[in-house]
């Protein structure tokens, strides 16, 4: 096997996403055979006899190179933290996973704490690396309850775009949902997801979000039989 960066077969065998991995490489918290890693280094995955990550001795079976990949989906609820491990000892969205072996789970994107939803789970960094690259343009879709002055310029401004805080944000569809007298659900989608674009974007217009749901990212959708606080495991052959 040829010799071949050290973030991409670490992805591959499940230890985290390429982008994470490169950062414990930067923070010098990648050694193998004794050696400290330096980002862009590559090696034969023969020529691992020892390797430790965070301090951390990883059982590292160079006959058993692949691990199967796993992907299930999460309905996170409002109050978790999107995050693996969290200062204030809140709830994460990885608390009710569960566990593996010799590999970890990764999220596929956050929704901030206030946010609840569909997200995705995987242990492969490529899986992962694939559903987060810009490059990719995957649709995500979201429910929004509204309160405030909604009209077509409203509208219209929010699918044309706005830059706010020097980022260009918009909607590539936004429609009515359902409504009543004190309020109004709309269903947005956007191919991104920079952080909170969303509540920028109608805050931005003086339209408050009291809720948002993510129901769907890529060909995945929320079932209504899955709870907030329940995962449901995929075929990992499934499309997205």
């Amino acid at each position: 096997m040829a010799e071949e960066r050290i973030q991409k077969i670490l992805s591959r065998l499940g230890y985290g996403s390429r982008r994470s991995i490169e950062q414990l490489i930067q923070n010098n918290n990648i050694i193998i055979n004794k050696k400290k890693i330096i980002l862009g280094e590559k090696i034969d995955i023969k020529n691992i006899h020892e390797l430790y990550i965070n301090k951390i001795k990883i059982n590292f079976n160079k006959k058993k190179q692949k691990i199967e990949k796993r992907i299930l989906i999460y309905n996170k609820p409002v109050g978790e933290i999107s995050t693996r491990k969290d200062p204030l000892n809140r709830i994460t969205i990885f608390k009710n996973l569960p566990k593996l072996t010799n590999t970890k789970w990764i999220s596929v994107g956050r929704l901030d704490l206030n946010t609840s939803g569909l997200i995705i789970f995987t242990n492969c960094g490529q899986t992962a690396n694939k559903l987060m690259h810009p490059k990719n343009y995957i649709k995500r879709v979201y429910l929004a309850r509204l309160f405030g002055k909604i009209n077509v310029f409203k509208i219209n401004m929010l699918r044309m775009g706005l830059t706010i805080e020097n980022n260009f944000l918009h909607f590539n569809e936004i429609k009515i949902h359902n409504s009543n007298k004190t309020f109004k659900w709309y269903k947005v989608s956007l191919y991104e997801g920079k952080n909170r674009e969303i509540r920028k974007l109608f805050n931005y217009l003086q339209i408050q979000v009291s809720r948002l749901i993510r129901i769907q990212y890529g060909s995945i959708s929320l079932p209504h039989s899955l709870y907030p606080g329940n995962f449901k495991e995929l075929s990992n052959k499934i499309r997205i």
